[in-house]
C-alpha cells in the first residue's frame, strides 16, 4: 500500500485551550497528489483515498469538529468553473481559499501491510497559513491487525493522537493570540515612481517616508512588536510584524486586511500602493 498524504484545513475561529470540539470549527481533508496526477480527478481512480479520506474525516466528526466534504466542493468548483489554471498547486489554492482556511494540518498516512499484519502510522502537523509557522507535532499508530481495512486502521491511528494534537494546537493558537502573528512586509517602489524612502512627506511635517512607515508599523503592531530587517532608498523590510489573530467580533484578523490598512496609509501621504499578499507575506509597491 502507498504512502497517503492527505491536507486537513482547518478554520478556526476563538480557538479555547481545552475544547473537545466546537462546530464553528470546519475541516476539510484534501489529498495529496503527486507529479502528473490532477486533483480533480485522482479520487475518481482511487478507492484507498477515499476510504481514508472519508474515515479521517469522521474522525473529527466524532470529536465535535465540522468537516467540509472535499468531493462536495470539488464537483460545486468544476460546475461554477473557478479553475483558472491548470497548475496543481493553484487549484489547491483555490480550493483553501473557497474554505476561507487560517490552519492547515498536514497528514501523512503510511500504510503497511505483509505476513504479520496491517498497520497505519498517521503523523500530523498543522501550520499556521499566514506565517507558515508549525502549530503542533504528532504521531499516532493503529497497532498491527490481521486486516484489509485500511479505513478503519487509517481512524484508530488518528484517534489515537488526535486529543493531544488538537490540545497542543490549542495551546499554540492562545500563545498566538496572546502575542500576535507575525508577518513580513516588504515595501519597494514602482519603476516609474519618483519617490523614494527619503521623500519628505508634507503632510507631516516633510517627515521622510521610511520613518513615516516604521512609525505606523509600531502604532498598528501588537504591543509595538515589530522589526525592521533593513531600510535603503529604494527598498524597507520588516521581516516581523505581529498583528492580531482575532477582530474583536472574534472572526480571524486576515494578513490581507492588514495590507489594505498599510496601503489605506500610504494613500494619505499623497501617493498611492498597490499590494501582493502570499501567506505571510506582504509585498507593497509604492507609486
Amino acid at each position: 500500500m502507498r504512502t497517503i498524504l492527505l491536507i486537513l484545513v482547518t478554520f478556526l475561529c476563538a480557538f479555547s485551550a481545552h475544547a473537545q470540539g466546537d462546530p464553528e470549527r470546519r475541516i476539510m481533508v484534501i489529498p495529496f497528489t503527486k507529479d502528473g496526477e490532477d486533483i480533480r480527478t485522482v479520487l475518481d481512480r482511487d478507492a484507498n483515498r477515499r476510504i481514508a479520506i472519508t474515515r479521517v474525516q469522521e474522525a473529527f466528526d466524532d470529536k465535535g469538529y465540522t468537516t467540509v466534504d472535499f468531493v462536495g466542493r470539488l464537483k460545486a468548483a468544476r460546475d461554477a468553473r473557478v479553475f483558472t489554471s491548470e497548475n496543481q498547486a493553484d487549484i489547491k489554492s483555490q480550493i483553501i481559499e473557497m474554505a476561507a482556511c487560517d490552519i492547515y494540518v498536514v497528514v501523512d498516512v503510511d500504510a503497511q501491510s505483509d505476513h504479520t499484519g496491517a498497520s497505519v502510522n498517521v503523523a500530523l502537523t498543522a501550520y499556521d497559513i499566514a506565517t507558515g509557522n508549525s502549530l503542533a507535532n504528532k504521531v499516532g499508530t493503529s497497532g498491527k491487525f490481521f486486516t484489509n481495512d485500511f479505513g478503519k486502521l487509517t481512524a484508530r491511528a488518528v484517534n489515537n493522537c488526535a486529543d493531544d494534537f488538537v490540545n497542543t494546537m490549542s495551546r499554540k493558537f492562545d500563545e498566538m493570540a496572546a502575542k500576535g502573528k507575525s508577518l513580513f512586509i516588504d515595501f519597494s517602489f514602482a519603476e516609474n515612481s519618483t519617490a523614494n524612502m527619503t521623500t519628505p512627506i508634507e503632510r507631516y511635517n516633510k517627515m521622510p517616508l521610511s520613518e513615516l512607515l516604521e512609525n505606523w508599523l509600531a502604532k498598528n503592531s501588537i504591543n509595538g512588536a515589530y522589526h525592521i530587517q533593513g531600510i535603503t532608498k529604494l527598498k524597507l523590510v520588516a521581516d516581523e510584524v505581529h498583528i492580531p489573530v482575532l477582530k474583536s467580533n472574534g472572526v480571524a484578523y486576515s494578513t490581507n486586511e492588514f495590507a489594505v490598512e498599510v496601503c489605506k496609509f500610504i494613500n494619505t501621504t499623497g501617493l498611492t500602493a498597490s499590494k501582493d499578499v502570499r501567506a505571510g507575506s506582504i509585498f507593497i509597491t509604492i507609486n
